[in-house]
C-alpha cells in the first residue's frame, strides 16, 4: 500500500483494513509524512480553536503527534483516525492551557508579603499583652510614660527624643531603665 493511498476510504467492508494505521504503529516514514501533510492543518485549526499562541498550538500539535505514535495499534477503524486526532488535539491543548493556569507566576505577590504564620490563639494573646502593656504605661509618672510611648511609636536618636521630650539627652537612658523596671514589675505576674 502506497502513502498516497494509505486514507483512502474503502469503498466496502471488505476493504477496510488497518493497513495505515498498523505502518503507523510501526514507524514508516512515508506514512507518517502522508499523515502529518494530510491532518497538521485539523491538528492545529482544533489546537487554535483553544488557545492563542502558537508555542502552545505547537505543543499540543506535538503532544497529539506523540499520542498517535503510542496508540495507533489501537485504532480499530482508519476512518477513526481524524475524529480520533481531532479530540485528542482538542484535548490536549486543553491540558496545555490548564497547565499554564497551574503555573505559579515567580513575580508573585506572595513574594512580597511575608506570611502571616500566627494563629489565632496566638494573636489573641499579642493582642492581650498590647492591652496590659499600655495599661501598665498609664500607670507610670508623666516623663516616664512619654518617653516608654515615644520608643512605642517610633524607635528615634536619643538625640531626637531629647529635643522632641525636652529632656535632656543624659537623662533619658535612666528615665527609661526606671520605666522598664517598672513595667517589668507590673507585667510579670500576668506573664506567668
Amino acid at each position: 500500500m502506497t502513502a498516497a493511498l494509505a486514507y483512502a476510504v474503502p469503498d466496502s467492508p471488505a476493504e477496510l483494513d488497518r493497513g495505515p494505521l498498523t505502518a503507523l504503529a510501526a514507524g514508516d516514514d512515508a506514512t507518517w509524512q502522508a499523515t502529518v501533510r494530510r491532518y497538521d492543518a485539523l491538528l492545529r485549526s482544533t489546537a487554535r480553536g483553544i488557545l492563542r499562541s502558537d508555542a502552545d498550538v505547537d505543543e499540543a500539535v506535538q503532544r497529539t503527534w506523540v499520542l498517535l505514535l503510542r496508540n495507533a495499534d489501537r485504532i480499530e477503524n482508519p476512518r477513526c483516525l481524524p475524529g480520533w486526532l481531532a479530540t485528542t488535539a482538542r484535548r490536549e491543548a486543553l491540558a496545555v492551557l490548564r497547565s499554564q493556569q497551574r503555573a505559579v507566576p515567580t513575580d508573585d505577590v506572595a513574594d512580597h508579603v511575608a506570611p502571616d504564620e500566627r494563629d489565632l490563639g496566638t494573636g489573641l494573646m499579642s493582642l492581650e499583652l498590647r492591652r496590659e502593656l499600655h495599661r501598665a504605661v498609664d500607670t507610670l509618672p508623666d516623663t516616664q510614660r512619654r518617653i516608654v510611648l515615644a520608643l512605642l511609636r517610633e524607635p528615634a536618636s536619643y538625640d531626637a527624643l531629647s529635643q522632641e521630650l525636652g529632656i535632656p539627652r543624659g537623662s533619658l537612658g535612666p528615665l527609661r531603665g526606671r520605666a522598664v523596671r517598672a513595667l517589668r514589675a507590673q507585667l510579670e505576674p500576668s506573664l506567668r
